[in-house]
């Protein structure tokens, strides 16, 4: 039995959230497997009853809990609360509290939803499966002194990006060992003619590439790599990048993919429990009508399925339905472009469902 803790969260959270659930439910219908959910308030509906982004009772929930299956968090009815109390701290504290600091995410083609990306079939050409290892607990969004002060009449921002050596080099390590259950290449994304801790980092990246002979290692700048994900993404296998960089690069690829509903993620430490969670945001502006698409949620609970509880067979699964649902032109509204039906969230999560039961 896997204890899992579900935090569904705000927006389309609590949607997809639910369709996930369904899907583990059908997995351990199949699979012999089973799981005792629960459930915890994060961001918006946290603050709404306990006053804060993460509560100690979440907390706790998740802290005993084998692995922890996240929604989206944030809404226009919370952005002027101070940020300490914003909704998105949820997820930075998870992350900090656990020690996550590795998140993959990876971005597949699914050839049948073609239309959807905003690339041309001559440039995508089917070829298009990468994995990007983002560092999750350093950098600028976690980096201090941070904050404001008023010089005269003008405002004055701050942020600091700091990393240490130890931190580089433990994330470094998990793409290089996730290269090697791939195509052996990873390509370190920074930007070292400019800033000190990306020289840094390609230093002690390098360090660590001469542990890993079997797999090819190459450097990019930031801006170039942004550029190359949409002119040759193909040509990438793992992309290793730290905080800031992650976040914008891996949102760029997802689109690529037909829409960032597709992509799913996962979170790692040295020990668990890990989180998954899909890279969409919360989209306030279509919560509650329906439409949302649930796909990254599940594939976030297949990643979970495989790197929590190593039940790859039941993973396998997952990805098979939601390739074979895709293929039979069921989309969601964010992917209607070449559809031979539009479906609702829960729509979506009964024929995902119904295929795997029937697998």
């Amino acid at each position: 039995m896997y204890n899992i803790a579900l935090l569904p969260g705000d927006g389309i959270g609590p949607e997809v959230m639910e369709e996930a659930k369904k899907i583990l439910i059908a997995i351990g219908e199949k699979f012999d497997i089973e799981f005792n959910f629960k459930q915890g308030f994060v961001g918006g509906a946290s603050i709404e009853i306990f006053g804060v982004p993460l509560s100690d009772e979440t907390l706790n929930l998740v802290r005993n809990s084998d692995a922890v299956l996240f929604g989206a968090v944030g809404g226009p009815k919370w952005d002027n609360l101070k940020r300490e109390l914003r909704p998105e701290q949820a997820i930075l504290k998870l992350r900090k509290e656990l020690g996550l600091f590795a998140n993959l995410r990876p971005a597949i083609f699914y050839p049948s939803i073609a239309d959807s990306s905003p690339l041309k079939n001559s440039i995508i050409n089917g070829n298009l499966d990468l994995l990007i290892v983002r560092e999750l607990t350093g950098g600028l969004y976690f980096g201090t002194p941070r904050g404001r002060e008023n010089i005269g009449q003008t405002v004055r921002a701050f942020d600091t990006m700091v990393y240490t050596s130890d931190e580089i080099r433990r994330v470094a390590r998990v793409a290089f060992e996730a290269a090697r259950k791939r195509r052996k290449k990873v390509t370190s994304v920074d930007k070292a003619n400019v800033l000190e801790t990306s020289r840094l980092w390609r230093e002690v990246v390098e360090e660590v590439g001469k542990e890993y002979p079997d797999v090819e290692l190459s450097h990019m700048y930031v801006d170039n790599c942004a550029m190359q994900l949409v002119v040759n993404p193909g040509q990438f296998d793992v992309i290793l990048t730290e905080n800031t960089f992650g976040d914008i690069l891996s949102d760029e690829s997802a689109v690529l993919t037909g829409s960032i509903g597709m992509l799913p993620s996962a979170s790692l430490g040295d020990k668990k429990p890990f989180l998954y969670e899909p890279c969409h945001g919360s989209a306030p502006d279509i919560a509650g009508k329906g439409i949302a698409n649930p796909l990254a949620c599940i594939l976030s609970a297949a990643m979970m399925l495989e790197y929590s509880f190593d039940e790859r067979e039941a993973a396998y699964c997952i990805r098979t339905a939601v390739e074979e649902a895709l293929k039979k032109g069921y989309r969601t509204y964010d992917m209607k472009d070449g559809a031979k039906k539009v479906v609702t969230t829960q729509e979506m999560g009964d024929i995902i469902r119904d295929i795997i039961l029937n697998i």
